[in-house]
């Protein structure tokens, strides 16, 4: 009798052994459904972001105007018959190209 208590004491430490240790085991789920939660996290924001790139893809597929947009903030170019002014200053933020300003002379 005491055999079969100490078999059955033994693969009951062995079941629970499986339980929440080894592969497959309850921390096991709990850290991949973590990791789930994390890379649909990354994949919605890497959604966001194809979304926003494949609309100005449209946009500089279709028309002047997104190039035109693009030359005037990125590279400071000017139209024929307009006149450029930039302010510098230290109260001003460069990134927000808020010191800059065309005036068209036609």
């Amino acid at each position: 009798m005491r055999w079969l208590l100490g078999v059955l004491l033994i693969l009951l430490v062995l079941l629970q052994y499986r339980l929440w240790i080894a592969d497959g085991s309850i921390a096991e789920q709990h850290r991949l459904r973590q990791q789930v939660k994390e890379f649909n996290q990354v994949n919605e924001q890497l959604r966001a972001r194809n979304a926003v790139l494949e609309r100005e893809v449209l946009e500089l597929q279709t028309g002047n105007a997104g190039v035109e947009q693009r030359a005037r903030e990125q590279l400071n170019l000017v139209r024929e018959g307009e006149t450029f002014y930039q302010v510098e200053g230290a109260e001003l933020d460069s990134s927000s190209g808020a010191g800059q300003a065309v005036e068209d002379s036609r």
